[in-house]
């Protein structure tokens, strides 16, 4: 059978789903360049979120009424579009969350408060969001396990030949990483350190929500054993996000919220839980976002992720040329060949802040923060940076227009 080549990511086709884009700021074209932070949302996403509330909305498992089972199938249809996404072996180890930090939070707290105390090591990397951070920190805190956080070089990429020297005399329980930097666009060696963290009987913990909306994400194949991944950043409604885990460590961890719907029987002596994956989704779900989020797994995975991370990869090397044309700025993170499309960087002399005012006064969207980064931030030397970020509706005239408003900067502020 013969082979049909996916065609070419056409950004400027796929633009014309998305309503945002219709309108103007500050009187010129929006240019969004900040996807790292949240993505926009196309009609076929906002119509069956509208769809849903209007023919079919009810609360799910809990009615045999027609709508009830309406609303059930829709939830439920979006939890295995969710599964068949990241390749995950069963639909049951697919929870849904009101976002990836939450899933993060479900994973320490549940499988850490139970499996970690003093001598165990739990190992983050330099990379991470706050997310991915915050919640080790403090259950090892919690727990008296010890924190370490493994490097980056001056590249942004993670100094895996000091893992066994990091991991020291401590017994290694925990290794989070992201699949890709929200603030340089690293791609993190998923397999590489799974593989060695499970060497070590060690858990390998993945934040996959700047990586989800950009690459294909397998989970088998990646050997990770959690991977944390959320809505808005895909396409999506914000609100919802998903955790993947595998079934057997998910059976034994104990609950992290409790309510309604989480139970198997309540009496007054014990309460007992459910089976996966309701044991870990007590009460009412975010049931019409889950609808949304599943319509835009399938709207990103019809453009098709191999196209969308061969687009960006394109659009973050001709941004680095364009700003290092302009001269007088400083850029982070590694060559674009080994990056997503996110573009961190300081322009001489300006504050972050005041790089992004004067950019928005030109229509242009761009981040100008720490990024939830401060680890990161403190390694770069810097209290922020400015970010651009690009998604399979980002054409190359708004990075141009981004280089013209970084000349009016200059012209104002320099």
């Amino acid at each position: 059978m013969a082979v049909t080549a996916r065609p070419a990511l056409d950004a400027q086709k796929l633009r014309a789903d998305f309503p945002i884009f219709e309108q103007k700021i500050h009187g010129k074209p929006l240019a969004y360049l900040d996807s790292a932070a949240s993505s926009q949302k196309p009609r076929q996403v906002l119509d069956a979120i509208r769809d849903f509330y209007e023919t079919s909305y009810a609360n799910v498992h809990r009615g045999v009424y027609t709508l009830s089972e309406r609303a059930t199938a829709g939830y439920e249809g979006a939890r295995e579009i969710a599964r068949e996404f990241v390749n995950a072996p069963a639909a049951r180890e697919v929870i849904f969350t009101r976002s990836a930090t939450e899933s993060i939070n479900l994973v320490a707290y549940a499988w850490g408060l139970d499996n970690l105390g003093p001598g165990d090591v739990v190992l983050v990397t330099e990379l991470e969001h706050h997310s991915n951070f915050v919640p080790w920190q403090y259950i090892a805190k919690r727990t008296g396990a010890d924190f370490r956080m493994l490097p980056i070089d001056d590249h942004g990429e993670l100094q895996l030949d000091g893992l066994d020297q990091l991991a020291g005399e401590g017994d290694v329980k925990v290794v989070a990483t992201n699949l890709v930097s929200n603030s340089l666009g690293t791609v993190s060696p998923v397999a590489r350190l799974a593989a060695w963290a499970h060497g070590r009987g060690a858990i390998m913990v993945v934040d996959a929500a700047q990586g989800a909306p950009h690459h294909v994400v397998d989970v088998q194949a990646l050997d990770c054993d959690f991977l944390a991944f959320s809505s808005h950043k895909l396409c999506g409604p914000s609100g919802v996000g998903a955790l993947w885990g595998r079934a057997e460590l998910l059976e034994q961890m104990a609950p992290f919220n409790l309510g309604g719907h989480m139970i198997r029987q309540v009496r007054l002596e014990e309460t007992t839980w459910g089976e996966l994956p309701y044991k870990f989704e007590a009460g009412t779900q975010p049931i019409a976002e889950a609808v949304g989020f599943g319509t835009a797994m399938e709207y990103v995975a019809e453009v098709g992720l191999e196209a969308i991370a061969e687009y960006e990869s394109k659009l973050a090397a001709y941004a680095l040329e364009r700003l290092a044309e302009l001269g007088g700025i400083t850029t982070y993170g590694p060559p674009p060949e080994r990056r997503a499309g996110i573009v961190s960087f300081n322009v001489d002399g300006i504050h972050p802040h005041d790089v992004a005012q004067v950019l928005d006064s030109e229509g242009v969207a761009i981040r100008a923060g720490h990024h939830c980064c401060q680890p990161l931030m403190t390694r770069l030397g810097v209290a922020a940076t400015n970010r651009a970020s690009f998604y399979l509706y980002t054409v190359p005239e708004e990075i141009d227009r981004m280089i013209e408003g970084l000349h009016k900067a200059r012209k104002i502020l320099g």
